[in-house]
């Protein structure tokens, strides 16, 4: 039963965040909320999905319902991750997130990781590129015992992009796989998922 109620809440939850942008926790709850009702959600969270279910859930939709779209989006997205971190090179740049995973809609950013010793070194180096940032926080890839990291954000070709700074000492604990799963692309590994994947006649 417990099975059945994790695939339905995944699939609820991927409905959102691939329709409407939603973040993975913000649309497993109200997911939950949907499918138990607002009193069992509350007591049963030992029941609700990982994220990754839900990744497979959000791949599985695109595969379904935006066969013809998904793929050229996928593909600009990543194109223009390349260009800002061709830009960013000296900063040992990373792409991450959906973007990489490939399970990105219309709604999704692009997610980037650099590790930095200065961070105000970055944005000084973005402000000289005449972007306009904005600076944020964002939860760090270790879990919440650590600080969250300074992110910055701006447009780059009509597509959101945000930047997290990293100390360089974040590095040693940055893994790239979690089993088959890239978790973070280096520039040379974005060309060759770029390389090996179809180029849509849309670009």
């Amino acid at each position: 039963m417990n099975t059945e109620v994790k695939t339905s809440i995944a699939a609820a939850a991927a409905r959102m965040i691939a329709q409407d942008g939603a973040d993975y926790g913000s649309a497993k709850r109200k997911a939950a909320r949907q499918i138990l009702g607002e009193a069992q959600a509350r007591d049963l969270t030992d029941i609700l999905p990982d994220n990754e279910q839900i990744e497979e859930e959000v791949r599985l939709y695109h595969a379904l319902y935006n066969a013809d779209t998904h793929p050229a989006r996928i593909f600009r997205l990543r194109m223009v991750a390349l260009q800002v971190m061709e830009m960013l090179e000296q900063y040992q740049p990373f792409l991450t997130g959906s973007v990489l995973q490939g399970t990105a809609g219309w709604h999704d950013d692009i997610h980037l990781q650099v590790f930095v010793d200065s961070a105000k070194e970055v944005q000084i180096y973005l402000l000289n590129k005449n972007l306009q940032i904005e600076i944020s926080q964002s939860p760090h890839f270790r879990g919440p015992r650590y600080e969250d990291v300074e992110t910055v954000s701006f447009m780059w070709k009509n597509e959101g992009v945000h930047v997290e700074l990293y100390e360089q000492d974040d590095m040693r604990g940055a893994k790239k796989k979690s089993g088959d799963k890239l978790l973070r692309a280096d520039i040379a590994e974005l060309r060759s998922i770029l390389t090996n994947s179809s180029h849509p006649s849309q670009q």
